[in-house]
C-alpha cells in the first residue's frame, strides 16, 4: 500500500481554546488557540501544535518535562522565553529546544501588542510528568495520571 501524505492548512483546522490548568493558572494562558497539526497528519509519536498566543498571555506556567523533548519555533510575532537563566526574546524564524529531564523550567510570554504564532513540537510519552518550579502545581502526579495536583499530591 502506498502512503500519500496529507497536506494541511493549519488555519483550516478547528482551533481549541482550553486549558487543563486549575485557577488561578488557567486565566493566565487563555485565550490561546491551538490547532493539532500532528493529529491532523495522523502522527502518533510526535505532537505538533500550531499555537496563537494573545498579547499579555503566557504559553504555560514555567515547567519542565521528565520524558518529553520540546521545541518551539516562532512563525510570527515576538515572544519572551523565560527560563532559569532569565528572559530572552524570540522572534519569527527563531526556535528554542528543551530536552526531557533538564530541570530548567520554560515559559513563553507575549509581552507585545499583537498575537504571536508558533509551533510546539514534542514527543508523546505516556510516562511523562511535568514539574512547575515556581508554583504549587504538578502534572501526572503519582497515582493520578493526567491530573493537575498540588505538589503534596492533593487535588485542586
Amino acid at each position: 500500500m502506498k502512503y500519500i501524505a496529507k497536506t494541511i492548512q493549519p488555519i483550516d483546522l478547528e482551533a481549541y481554546n482550553r486549558s487543563g490548568y486549575p485557577e488561578p493558572f488557567r486565566s493566565q494562558v487563555l485565550p490561546r488557540e491551538k490547532r493539532a497539526l500532528g493529529v491532523a497528519s495522523g502522527l502518533t509519536k510526535i505532537g505538533i501544535n500550531y499555537t496563537t498566543l494573545a498579547p499579555g498571555k503566557v504559553s504555560s506556567m514555567r515547567h519542565w518535562h521528565t520524558q518529553e523533548d520540546e521545541l518551539v519555533y516562532v512563525l510570527s510575532g515576538e515572544l519572551i522565553l523565560v527560563t532559569d537563566a532569565g528572559e530572552q526574546p524570540l522572534q519569527a524564524g527563531q526556535c528554542a529546544g528543551f530536552p526531557a529531564g533538564l530541570q530548567n523550567g520554560h515559559q513563553l510570554v507575549n509581552g507585545g501588542s499583537e498575537p504571536a504564532v508558533y509551533l510546539e513540537i514534542s514527543n508523546r510519552d505516556p510516562k511523562d510528568s511535568a514539574h512547575y518550579p515556581d508554583i504549587d502545581l504538578c502534572w501526572n502526579a503519582p497515582g493520578a495520571p493526567g491530573k493537575f495536583k498540588h505538589k503534596d499530591g492533593t487535588s485542586y
